[in-house]
């Protein structure tokens, strides 16, 4: 695998998601929309890494070496990082958490508020 542990817990945020995953393809836009405000949003995909589409950093988990090592149980979930380290995580789409976490006021209003990964 090309990319590494510690470019996964570089600062910023990571969002570990799937194709397969429906709630993933749900907020596929709000992904996008995270990529294109957030500097440095990267995107961990354990099924396929053309998704999500629009996402410019995206790291191929297929093995799930990187989920594993997160502890990933479910996708979509949100990683913050700083300094290395773990600081916030949601599991599922939670739109108040990912609007705090990204730091977009609107993301995701015409979405549920809840669904789980």
């Amino acid at each position: 695998m090309a990319t590494t542990t510690s470019a996964i817990s570089r600062d910023g945020l990571v969002a570990f998601v799937k194709r397969a995953c429906p709630t993933c393809t749900l907020i596929e836009p709000q992904m996008q929309a995270a990529a294109r405000a957030v500097p440095g949003f990267r995107a961990v995909t354990q099924d396929d890494p053309r998704f999500p589409a629009g996402v410019a950093n995206i790291v191929d988990d297929r093995e799930l070496d990187h989920s594993w090592l997160n502890g990933i149980e479910a996708t979509p979930t949100l990683l913050r990082f700083v300094q290395g380290r773990e600081v916030e995580r949601v599991v599922g789409w939670d739109r108040e958490a990912w609007r705090l976490l990204t730091g977009i006021p609107g993301l995701g209003s015409e979405r549920p508020p809840l669904r789980p990964g």
